[in-house]
């Protein structure tokens, strides 16, 4: 069964951090583009962070120095390690893989910041 499953989500208080985890199977993971997107209540769903086959990164303004996304294909799995959290971070965070003929997302993690 192709499909993304996220993990690593939960409750921090401003200034925490967590790592989030996505795991791809039934998937050729390496040749994919990978991104964390979110959704916040009442929000259209934006991008966090993505990271393309090659391993490049790119990141939102809101997140960039705080937010780090790395992959490891051989375990097939992009990670998103997220650092100085602050309560405009809480959101149902995302995992997509795409290319040109594809895309694939992952049913969700709630990330929530607050004290």
């Amino acid at each position: 069964q192709v499909q993304l499953v996220e993990s690593g989500g939960g409750l921090v208080q401003p200034g925490g951090s967590l790592r989030l985890s996505c795991a791809g199977s039934g998937m050729i993971f390496s040749i994919y583009d990978m991104g964390w997107y979110r959704q916040a209540p009442g929000k259209q769903r934006e991008l966090a962070a993505a990271i393309s086959s090659g391993g490049s990164p790119n990141y939102a303004d809101s997140v960039k120095g705080r937010f780090t996304i790395s992959r490891d294909n051989a375990k097939n799995t992009v990670y998103l390690q997220m650092n100085s959290l602050k309560p405009e971070d809480t959101a149902v965070y995302y995992c997509n893989a795409r290319s040109l003929t594809f895309n694939l997302w992952g049913q969700g993690t709630q990330v929530t910041v607050s004290s």
